[in-house]
């Protein structure tokens, strides 16, 4: 494994965030308990990344940003990188009608595959997904046991770009490491923050302010420790420096497809972009229906409603309600195929008294969306090529 710390900066850098990073967030009297019978396989501490990264042989481990509190940000590369023959920026090589001048890509180059794990710390399923797939991608087998040959073998294809945790943040300061069979409420009230009264953000309040700072008695995970919520950065200059490093990546990676890692409490689903060309949205739109069938005939919990697979329109009429992202982003700077992937966290609300997923489920849904990707890929690869 190669890293591009060295081992004493990487233990300087290991104390300074200890000294620096906010605590974790204590529970307040009265809400649940952190869950304690998390299954071995439910890895979705900061402390089982680094054990991960650590044990890592075929992968090259970088640190690619320092959060606000100090604490590395990583990601894990898997196959050479091609030559692009980069000779302009996506948006001018588009401009000169042609992508291939930012990137050639045809069948003598591995597609490029990108996976940003969890901007929002309280949504840990993501960071279980993605240290299983490295671990996959290591042994060909999950953390449960489960083979997966087939799975890391179309990894073996593909350059891939794994960001476990986008926002270590956030992820300290939340007290819960899952949220099955916790009140919907309580990952709200630590996900997304309170007031010095203690009256929960919520969403889409928890937006009303950015940074979120002032009127502020726990800071959710949502936030970074400047209070940045990198899904919605000002990305001509961004905030971040964690927005920063994943754009960058975008940039000179070129990826044919991104997922951005996030969970809610309702079904598993896809959701695109705003502002995508609209052939991108319907290739997004085919590989949501592909995978919500996947997750159907294979007996998973998937979404039952059809609402979200129409293409998206922009706003007709004032006031805006479509924002430019940071998956908007993605593509805007790559060109990349990008979406938002919702998991379920399995709370407990109003409708769902009892959790719609547990901890199995929650890895076989993150871990069928990334197969279904690498499927996706590798059967719908657009090149392109100088005429």
């Amino acid at each position: 494994m190669k890293k591009i710390i060295s081992i004493p900066l990487a233990i300087i850098t290991l104390l300074f965030s200890y000294q620096t990073a906010f605590t974790q967030i204590a529970i307040e009297a009265g809400d649940p308990p952190n869950n304690t019978d998390l299954p071995v396989f439910f890895k979705s501490k900061l402390s089982d990344i680094d054990k991960e990264l650590g044990n890592i042989k075929s992968g090259e481990v970088k640190q690619i940003a320092t959060s606000p509190g100090g604490l590395p940000v990583y990601a894990v590369f898997y196959g050479e990188k091609d030559d692009l023959h980069s000779q302009a920026n996506y948006n001018s090589a588009v401009a000169a009608r042609n992508p291939a001048y930012y990137a050639r890509k045809d069948s003598s180059t591995k597609p490029v595959i990108y996976f940003v794990g969890p901007v929002h710390g309280q949504e840990v399923e993501g960071i279980v997904g993605l240290v299983n797939l490295i671990h996959i991608a290591e042994t060909g087998k999950d953390y449960r046991g489960k083979d997966w040959t087939d799975l890391k073998n179309k990894l073996g294809q593909c350059r891939v770009i794994i960001i476990p945790c986008a926002n270590p943040d956030g992820r300290k300061r939340c007290p819960y490491d899952s949220f099955v069979g916790i009140p919907g409420e309580i990952m709200t009230k630590y996900g997304q923050g309170t007031r010095k009264d203690g009256s929960s953000y919520g969403w889409p309040i928890a937006k009303s302010v950015h940074p979120m700072k002032g009127d502020v008695k726990i800071l959710g995970a949502y936030f970074n420790n400047d209070g940045i919520n990198m899904m919605q950065d000002e990305f001509f200059s961004p905030m971040a420096e964690e927005t920063k490093a994943i754009l960058e990546i975008a940039r000179t990676e070129s990826p044919d497809l991104t997922v951005s890692l996030h969970s809610h409490e309702n079904f598993p689903l896809i959701l695109k972009a705003s502002y995508e060309p609209m052939f991108m949205k319907e290739r997004i739109h085919d590989l949501a229906k592909r995978l919500n069938q996947r997750y159907k005939d294979s007996g998973q919990v998937y979404f039952p409603y059809d609402w979200f697979w129409e293409p998206s329109v922009e706003d007709k009429e004032f006031p805006p309600k479509t924002t430019f992202n940071l998956v908007s982003a993605l593509h805007q700077i790559s060109g990349t195929m990008s979406f938002t992937f919702e998991c379920p966290h399995g709370v407990i609300t109003e409708k769902d008294t009892e959790p719609i997923v547990g901890y199995n489920q929650i890895l076989d849904i993150e871990l069928t969306l990334y197969d279904e990707m690498l499927d996706y890929l590798l059967e719908n690869r657009l090149y392109w090529k100088l005429k």
